[in-house]
């Protein structure tokens, strides 16, 4: 059985930047690999088994999980035992970099084909720092800068899909602080407004959104109730 590290990405700022003709957006981001990740065994069989996400918004070992989706563009059959502590329905991207360590393993290494099962599995699959465009196929590693944030995950699930619908129908707003989505995000969960505001009063600045949401992140160390301090991480 091998075991492979499946790091968390941030995203640091998105511009929507068009639409394709079959309904996905483009986007121009910045995207970085976190500390924070799953863990995944892989061996001999076939299955999927997740420990660490029970309750509310658990991620499902069924056959649209992300897992299950890498294994079948490879081409590949495996048992997987998936470890989970990235959240989901964070804008952490954990299951894209679950599919991407899958990937790896597999050594495929095919960055549009992995933009296919996922928008965020080609940036995870190749790590570290990059511009990330088109619909995530586009991947511009960029030097490594050692950075550390701090995230606030609140206990509030964001559908990526419901998110860039809402964005859509109010008509393409521009995100002030660097993330296009955050103004649909705040649409479809206006309770997000509270925890943003929480990490604002204990931090003094001016929390961003990770993606689609739902993680609120200020640069630096500030330990606290519910938040988890990470440091970004050098490409695979």
């Amino acid at each position: 059985m091998i075991t492979i590290s499946a790091p968390a990405k941030l995203t640091l700022s998105l511009r929507v930047t068009g639409l394709r003709g079959d309904g996905y957006h483009l986007i121009d981001a910045e995207m970085v690999s976190l500390d924070l990740h799953d863990t995944l065994e892989i061996g001999d069989g076939r299955g999927l088994e997740i420990i660490g996400s029970e309750g509310e918004g658990a991620v499902e070992a069924d056959d649209d999980n992300l897992v299950h989706k890498a294994l079948r563009l490879c081409g590949r059959d495996a048992h997987v035992r998936l470890h989970k502590r990235i959240p989901a329905g964070a804008g952490l991207g954990g299951g894209s970099a679950d599919a991407a360590a899958v990937l790896r393993w597999a050594g495929y290494d095919d960055l549009e084909g992995a933009a296919s099962i996922g928008a965020d599995v080609a940036f995870c699959l190749r790590g570290g720092r990059a511009r990330v465009r088109g619909i995530g196929e586009l991947v511009e590693s960029l030097p490594y800068v050692e950075r550390t944030f701090t995230l606030l995950t609140p206990p509030v699930f964001c559908s990526t899909p419901a998110v860039y619908a809402a964005w859509d129908r109010l008509g393409g707003p521009r995100g002030e602080h660097g993330n296009d989505l955050e103004p649909a995000a705040l649409d479809v969960a206006p309770e997000l407004a509270r925890w943003r505001d929480e990490l604002a009063d204990a931090s003094g600045q001016r929390p961003r959104l990770a993606g689609s949401g739902s993680t609120w992140f200020v640069e630096g160390e500030l330990p606290g109730p519910g938040r988890v301090v990470v440091t970004t991480v050098a490409a695979h």
